[in-house]
């Protein structure tokens, strides 16, 4: 089965999205969050790095990825957490 083609998350989708979602102030790199769920993406070739972030931020599951059962964290999902967390630690540093 061919994969969609993934749509790249931007530091300026990601304050939108934000704005959106919540009225606190986004403290974090916008640029890093962005870089990482796109990496995230490619890593476990899923078509949209929107659905990382949600899932980092908001615990929104991402039924594909098995991130949730009975409304908890999977071992998977959590693992995909470190892994984004991980990510942006990594861009954040340099």
């Amino acid at each position: 089965m061919k994969m969609k083609q993934m749509t790249r998350l931007t530091s300026k989708k990601v304050r939108s999205y934000m704005l959106y979602r919540s009225d606190q102030e986004l403290i974090h790199c916008p640029e890093c969050i962005a870089e990482a769920c796109n990496d995230a993406a490619v890593k476990f070739n899923h078509d949209n790095p929107l659905d990382f972030m949600r899932l980092l931020f908001f615990n929104d599951p991402i039924p594909g990825l098995h991130t949730h059962s009975y409304g908890f964290n999977t071992a998977n999902g959590r693992g995909i957490i470190e892994t984004i967390k991980s990510y942006y630690y990594e861009y954040k540093r340099n």
